[in-house]
């Protein structure tokens, strides 16, 4: 009885202690890829509908691809660099990447030294519970159609959280 006391009270106090430090650990949203395919589709659609062909892209928060889709026809053969790299810059900068552009045609030319950043329009950070769980990148014929396209895809997003 004495021993399976003894054995029993460290035993306690690691359960203890595991549980505590359990306690301390944070949930974390994070794109599937279910939902990668979801906004990936979404933004396809919206591209479809307006005769573009282009590459879409989904990241996850540390840049890392999850899904990356090349259309028929894509409009530039970089695009499929400039996609991801769009996607990446806006989940690790956490902002849209053409803010990066714009800081740059304001003044902030040191900002070109940013290795592997695409400093360009059409990156936007996927955003859940106010936190930044990703990015999506398009790249198209302007920038104005890589932005139409990401932002459908990310309305796809807002539809039906991960």
């Amino acid at each position: 009885m004495r021993k399976s006391i003894m054995l029993g009270i460290p035993l306690g106090l690691a359960l203890l202690t595991a549980a505590s430090a359990f306690a301390q650990l944070a949930e974390k949203k994070v794109i599937t890829l279910a939902a990668a395919r979801k906004m990936v589709a979404a933004a396809e659609a919206e591209a479809e509908r307006n005769h573009w062909a282009g590459v879409i892209a989904v990241v996850d928060d540390g840049g890392w691809p999850i899904l990356v889709e090349r259309m028929d026809n894509a409009a530039f053969t970089l695009s499929i660099e400039l996609a991801p790299g769009k996607a990446r810059t806006a989940a690790l900068f956490k902002k849209p990447s053409q803010a990066l552009e714009d800081s740059i045609n304001h003044g902030r030319i040191a900002l070109v030294t940013a290795r592997d950043f695409i400093a360009m329009q059409g990156g936007l950070p996927i955003v859940v519970g106010g936190q930044v769980i990703g990015g999506i990148g398009a790249s198209f014929d302007t920038p104005e159609h890589d932005v139409q396209v990401a932002q459908a895809g990310l309305a796809a997003l807002k539809h039906d959280p991960p």
